[in-house]
């Protein structure tokens, strides 16, 4: 089997430091795979930090039910200012759009913290889903003591609530997860902040695999993220993801279970 192909660029490490840069095909998931997939954060009390990634970083997707395209996503990190922004997105293709069109957005904004390994801390976290005639517009503002304020802008409601010192939305925290040392056969844990309540996720770490993408094969890591909240791990069904079984831990191939068949996300292209 032919090996995947990996190109090179130039980026910035999560310290800002110059350094080479690998590039796979890119990976997104539909409506109910991970655009809330992209997305697991912080509070791993016992993880060992141990991979990374860099900055700015961009996956596109190719979005596939049964078998047939019905849509793209794509997900990426860059630096505004001093800050970071991370953005997911997915499209339904046009066919799909006719009778039941997806435009989906999510946006996280984080801060530098020099008292976290991670690369920042969230400061706002954005959620927009459009799929059919459902509408979803909610945001999160993360406060200063340990409190957030939860707005949904449709239906007119803000509420404030109390949370542990260090805590991530679905979005971010997907990142976070992707710099732990990942095991098989040892879960690892991540708190978030979604849907009005603390989630403590825990995430299996199946097995190894290899994977084949437009670009040849890579070798992976599969993950299994437990989770009932409609952030990035939004819980329709299991939802699988295959990172990259290296130091950058690219996900490459996310799979859930709908009513009828399967959404699969394999990663096409982008520059990482």
């Amino acid at each position: 089997m032919q090996e995947s192909k990996i190109k090179y660029y130039y980026g910035e490490s999560l310290s800002g430091e110059s350094v080479n840069r690998k590039t796979y095909p890119s990976v997104n998931p539909f409506t109910h795979l991970p655009i809330h997939l992209f997305t697991i954060l912080i509070s791993f009390a016992f993880a060992t930090v141990s991979f990374s990634f860099n900055i700015p970083e961009r996956f596109e997707y190719d979005l596939t039910w049964t078998g047939i395209k019905a849509g793209a996503a794509t997900l990426e990190i860059i630096r505004t200012g001093n800050d970071i922004k991370i953005i997911s997105t997915a499209r339904s293709a046009a066919w799909v759009s006719i009778f039941y069109t997806v435009e989906d957005r999510v946006e996280t904004i984080l801060k530098k913290n020099s008292s976290l390994t991670f690369v920042g801390e969230p400061v706002n976290y954005r959620l927009k889903i459009k799929e059919g005639r459902h509408r979803r517009d909610k945001e999160v503002i993360f406060n200063s003591g340990n409190k957030v304020t939860y707005i949904d802008h449709i239906n007119k409601e803000k509420q404030i609530f109390d949370v542990p010192s260090l805590i991530l939305d679905p979005l971010s925290s997907f990142y976070y997860l992707r710099t732990l040392r990942l095991v098989v056969g040892e879960p690892v844990y991540v708190t978030i902040f979604d849907s009005k309540k603390i989630w403590n996720v825990e995430v299996q770490v199946l097995k190894k695999e290899r994977v084949t993408l437009p670009t040849g094969t890579v070798d992976t890591i599969l993950i299994k993220p437990l989770m009932k909240s409609e952030g990035i791990f939004y819980k329709k069904g299991d939802i699988y993801i295959w990172l990259t079984d290296d130091d950058k831990r690219i996900p490459v191939k996310l799979q859930t279970k709908v009513a009828i068949g399967s959404i699969n996300a394999l990663l096409t292209g982008g520059r990482y």
